[in-house]
Formats: structure tokens, C-alpha cells, sequence
């Protein structure tokens, strides 16, 4: 063999060589990514497998439920909407009740029930298992304390005890109907004729905020706040309370680790809180310290004269209160707790509620027809013949009066049907139960009850039920009331709402005051929506021009 061969030989060999070596470092390279191909298609399936078997659970859970994060991306899209008809529409789908499933390791975990026979078992039946619960309590103590609506046990039984007693007196029935007259007519209806002379519109919610919460001062308190006075001057209290109350109910969807890191560092909702809560505080203690002072001096005056304080309002019933040892029985910290958790109940609710109505009166002009006929009837009773052509610019609906009015108390009955005050509310089982409807509650699940859900159940109030008919109130043109536990604006069992007698009579004094002298407008394109807070506030307010009616109606 020639050298030129041998060397085209070597060449070849080596050539070969290197393609082999070539195709089988291909070939590991390929079976080096096999075992990677393999994971990646073993996630995508898990994975796919995990969302087909989460979605399917909304069919039998209400809402897809993920592993670690439970149903916590549907609650925050609900969140992102309107929240409550989020819930309705879940209640509907689930037969009135449903458990939610939030994180793991979280507190998110409870059963939100709209059926009125699981209501009036926690509510009336099993009261003493259905207290409102550590979880409550510790998610609204910054801003509600000790206060009767997140107390339990001997704590709530001796508030409500005090101010049961003080609602049925004689002095403070008294009170409640000369204080609502004063404001009605010194204050609230001046402010509406000034805004009709102007022809400006004027947000109703926050004018009938600034009556309720100046009653409710004037009553509870003995003190005159002035925020419906002339210019409506911005009330510090008032915003702060406001803005306390939204940042508290975002703890209810916030897990509770996470808001309370974010107290501890002072950041997001729980700084606005923090923040809020100077401003409520500093009104609260201001009102008890100037209380004592005079009680204090009224019990000087006592001993040295035998005269005694005339005042009637619960928190100097409360300051009055003594111990076995004739010290004073609460402390400072106590009696702001009672002022603020009395503020919520009387400030927000009617204030609200009335809102609403003024809303769906505009929407339903047969309604407010109704409700003028039975007005201008009640006062043409009460003139006499001889004077029926006077005008009365300075027309007083008496109490006896008021409680004429059954339409009236029919249609904001159905306002507070479709638009609870408070849209829902919270309890915890302290021991094992069975729900009448079947559902299981093990000792500690934290349970919600949906009153507005409720008034928009057609197992409840029939097909009609999204539809505005105080009519389904009366019977022979007299109000017929429902079940507390249909109708559960005021709550019910023990823990009934000691003031819904007042809180009727406020609305239908004021509600007839207004329609008897003005048409009520809501301005075109204003929006209105619920926003979340601890009672059903209109977001953006309630824009209305007002145009007065025929003077000689007056």
C-alpha cells in the first residue's frame, strides 16, 4: 500500500470515528433531556388535572376551590365587583348556604347561609351556641372595643340590661320625639330650602348622615354636635369614623396574619385605621370627659340641694353606675367603647336605609303616589273645617300621626328588604351543631348570615322578590310584619335591635317631612352603588335636586 492510500485511509477512520462520536453524544444528549421532557408533561397534566378537578368543585361547593389558596381568587374577583350580589349569586346557586374554603393556615374558612330556619336556629333556638366569637371580637376591638356588638356573655347582658331599661323610659321616648322635631325642622329641612333656592344638587346620604348622627348624639349622649347646621361644616369625627369602619371590614377578607403584619408595620388599610381611630377616639373621650364632669356636679348639686341631674341619655346612665364600693363601675375606655358601638347603630343605619328609599322612590313614582295620598290624608283630618284654606308652613307630624302612616312603614320595610343597613352579619359555634338544612358545623366554624342576599331569594319572598312592592307588607291596608328571621334588618332572638321602634319613627318622621314639602330628584347619570363597609353605604352618595310641591298643600 502506498503512503497517498494508508493516508486517505487514516483520513477515513477518523472521519467515521468522529461521526460516531458525533451520534452518540447526540444520542446522551437526547436521553440526557428525556427525564426533563417527562417532568415538564407530568406538571402540565398535574396541573391541568388540579384545574379540572378545582373547577368541577364549583358544582358541588358553590366556587372552585385550589389547593393552598382554597377559593380565595374567586372572593377576590368578588371583591373587585359588586360583593354582595357576588354572594347572592352563590347562595342562589347552593340553595341558600354554602362553606367557603380561604387558605390554608388561615382563618378564611366559614359557612355563609341565607336560609331563614338556619337563622332563627343561631339566632332564637341555639343562641347560647352562636355567640359572636373570638374571631369577632378580635377583628373589630380596635374600633368597637368591649362594645355591645361584638360582646358575648355577662359583658353584653349587662350593657343590654342598661340600655333596655333606658329605651323604655318614659324620659327617653320624650327625648327621641322633641330632639327629632328640633332637627327636622331648625335644621334639616332649612338645609334642603336653601339647596332648592339655589337650584344645586345636594348629596341626600350625606345631609341624612348628619341628621341621624346628631339625633343619635343628642339622645345617647346629651351632646349637640352641629353637623347638619347651616354650610354642613365638615365634621372631622364623621369622616374618621366613616373610614374606621371600611378599613375594619376589609380585616373579614384580609387573612389574619396578613392585617395583622400590616398593623404591626403600619401599612395599607391598617394605617388608614390607625389613623381613623385617633380621630374617633379623640371625639369619644372629649364627650366622656366633659360627661363626668357633670355628673359630678350634678351630684354636688344633689347633696347640697337634693337636686339630681335631668338628663336621660345612656352614656350618663352608664358614667352613673357604681360598683359594690360606690366607685364609678366603668372605665373611660368602657364608656368610649359604649359611644362608639351606640354611633354605628344610630349614626349609619336609618341614615342609610333612608338613602336607599329616597332611591327606589325615584325609580317607582306609584309608590311615592301612594305614600302623598296617605300624607295629605292625615293632615286634611286634622284641619278643621273652618280652616281649611290656610296654608301651614310650619306643619309638625304629631307621633300619633306618624304611626298612622302604613304605607309609609310598608315601603321602608321593602327598602330595607332589597338594601339591609347592615348586609350581613357573623357568628361562631362553640360546640358541634347540625343546621336545620343539614349542613355540619364543627365547634369554632365561624358562620355568616346574608341579609341582603336574603331579600333577593325567590324561596323566600317569591318571584317578584327583586321587584320594589311595599304591598306585600299589608293586609286590608294595615302593615303585617314578617318573621325576624325573614326579615332580618333588625336582627333577631335575644339580640332583637333595642332600638327599631326609634329607628321607624326617625325614618318616617323625617321620610314624611321631606316628600309632604319637596319632589326628590336623583340627578341623571349619577351612579349609585353599595360600597363595602360595615353598613350598606351609597359609594358615590345620592345626588338629588329638590322642587317644591304645591304651597297650598302646606
Amino acid at each position: 500500500m502506498s503512503d497517498m492510500d494508508a493516508a486517505t485511509m487514516n483520513t477515513h477512520n477518523a472521519t467515521t470515528l468522529a461521526a460516531a462520536e458525533t451520534l452518540v453524544a447526540g444520542g446522551g444528549l437526547i436521553a440526557g433531556l428525556l427525564p426533563e421532557v417527562q417532568t415538564l408533561e407530568l406538571l402540565v397534566a398535574v396541573s391541568i388535572f388540579v384545574a379540572i378537578h378545582s373547577l368541577r368543585q364549583r358544582q358541588s361547593q358553590g366556587l372552585p376551590s385550589w389547593p393552598v389558596v382554597g377559593m380565595l381568587p374567586s372572593l377576590l374577583l368578588g371583591l373587585r365587583g359588586d360583593m354582595y350580589e357576588w354572594i347572592t349569586g352563590v347562595l342562589k346557586a347552593r340553595g341558600g348556604t354554602f362553606t367557603f374554603r380561604g387558605p390554608w393556615f388561615t382563618a378564611l374558612q366559614c359557612v355563609v347561609t341565607a336560609d331563614p330556619r338556619n337563622l332563627e336556629h343561631l339566632l332564637k333556638t341555639r343562641f347560647g351556641s352562636f355567640p359572636k366569637g373570638p374571631y369577632f371580637r378580635d377583628t373589630v376591638r380596635d374600633l368597637l372595643g368591649d362594645g355591645i356588638f361584638g360582646a358575648d356573655d355577662e359583658v353584653w347582658r349587662r350593657q343590654r340590661k342598661a340600655a333596655s331599661l333606658e329605651f323604655h323610659s318614659a324620659e327617653f321616648r320624650a327625648l327621641t320625639a322633641t330632639s327629632l322635631v328640633e332637627l327636622v325642622h331648625r335644621r334639616l329641612l332649612p338645609v334642603l330650602a336653601d339647596a332648592e333656592d339655589a337650584g344645586a344638587a345636594v348629596d341626600l346620604q350625606d345631609v341624612l348622615l348628619r341628621l341621624t348622627f346628631d339625633n343619635v348624639c343628642m339622645i345617647a349622649f346629651g351632646v349637640d354636635p352641629g353637623c347638619l347646621s347651616p354650610g354642613l361644616p365638615d365634621i372631622p369625627f364623621a369622616r374618621a369614623f366613616e373610614d374606621a369602619t371600611e378599613a375594619t371590614l376589609l380585616r373579614f377578607v384580609t387573612p389574619t396574619t396578613v392585617w395583622r403584619a400590616m398593623r404591626a408595620l403600619g401599612v395599607g388599610h391598617e394605617r388608614v385605621l390607625s389613623r381613623s381611630l385617633a380621630g374617633v377616639d379623640a371625639f369619644a373621650y372629649d364627650v366622656i370627659r366633659k360627661r363626668k364632669e357633670e355628673v359630678a356636679a350634678a351630684e354636688e348639686d344633689q347633696a347640697a340641694a337634693g337636686r339630681g341631674s335631668s338628663r336621660s341619655d345612656l352614656l350618663t346612665v352608664f358614667t352613673k353606675m357604681r360598683d359594690d364600693q360606690g366607685r364609678p363601675a366603668h372605665s373611660d375606655k368602657f364608656l368610649r367603647d359604649i359611644c362608639v358601638n351606640f354611633i354605628l347603630a344610630g349614626r349609619d343605619t336609618s341614615s342609610v336605609a333612608l338613602a336607599w328609599f329616597f332611591w327606589l322612590l325615584a325609580k317607582n313614582p306609584a309608590v311615592e303616589a301612594r305614600i302623598l295620598e296617605e300624607i295629605d290624608g292625615i293632615v286634611a283630618s286634622r284641619r278643621a273645617p273652618a280652616n281649611a284654606g290656610e296654608v301651614e308652613e310650619e306643619l309638625v307630624f304629631h307621633p300619633e300621626e306618624v304611626k298612622r302612616m302604613e304605607y309609609l312603614h310598608a315601603a321602608l320595610s321593602e327598602a330595607l328588604r332589597l338594601y339591609p343597613s347592615v348586609p350581613v352579619d357573623h357568628k361562631e359555634v362553640v360546640e358541634d351543631e347540625v343546621f336545620p338544612d343539614g349542613t355540619v358545623l364543627k365547634k369554632g366554624t365561624k358562620v355568616i348570615y346574608a341579609m341582603y342576599a336574603m331579600g333577593r331569594m325567590e324561596s323566600i319572598w317569591g318571584e317578584d322578590c327583586q321587584e320594589y312592592k311595599p304591598e306585600r307588607w299589608l293586609k286590608d291596608g294595615r302593615f303585617i310584619s314578617e318573621s325576624a328571621y325573614k326579615f332580618t334588618a333588625f336582627n333577631g332572638g335575644p339580640r332583637l335591635c333595642l332600638g327599631k321602634d326609634f329607628a321607624y319613627y326617625q325614618m318616617k318622621f323625617a321620610a314624611a317631612s321631606i316628600l309632604h314639602r319637596y319632589r326628590v330628584h336623583v340627578v341623571e347619570g349619577h351612579p349609585v352603588a353599595p360600597k363595602m363597609a360595615l353598613t350598606m353605604y351609597m359609594k358615590y352618595g345620592l345626588k338629588v335636586r329638590l322642587t317644591k310641591r304645591d304651597k297650598s298643600k302646606l
